[in-house]
């Protein structure tokens, strides 16, 4: 079987206002406990290898089977954090151990009124037979800014 090569780029920009104050939301990201209690909250999924390692140049991974049987694996590295203020990252994500995109994240947080607005921004690049853009992507995030809401509230 030959796999056509190809690339597809995608980009998109997520922002969610929450009634928490930013040291709360930070916190979510920054302290593994608070970080495991909702990260991937409300996947059909059943928990593989988890690492966490917040700190420039450390390295976190998640990996999980999905009930209809296909395993995801995220690894990601800080390459820039600035406490309450932002997070950077570049990650790679697998399907079944098919490499499927590598992507740079900016997570910023800034403080408003009601608590914290919180600014998701990502490029990825997605192979081959991923290549349909990572619509799926800009979605997973979401639902994991939704499962972030619902813990901080």
């Amino acid at each position: 079987m030959t796999v056509e090569r190809r690339l597809a780029r995608s980009g998109f920009t997520l922002t969610r206002e929450y009634a928490a104050p930013i040291g709360r939301v930070w916190d979510a990201f920054a302290d593994e406990q608070q970080k495991l209690a909702w990260w991937g909250a409300g996947d059909d999924i059943e928990p593989g290898e988890w690492a966490f390692d917040f700190r420039v140049g450390g390295r976190d991974v998640s990996e999980g089977i999905f009930h209809h049987g296909w395993v995801s694996r995220y690894e990601a590295t800080y390459t820039d954090i600035v406490e309450h203020n932002r997070i950077v990252t570049s990650y790679d994500m697998w399907i079944d151990g098919i490499h499927m995109s590598t992507s740079v994240a900016s997570l910023e947080f800034d403080p408003i009124d009601e608590g914290t607005r919180f600014t998701h921004a990502e490029h990825g690049v997605f192979f081959d037979r991923f290549w349909d853009g990572g619509t799926g992507r800009e979605e997973g995030t979401r639902g994991l800014l939704d499962a972030l809401g619902t813990y901080l509230a």
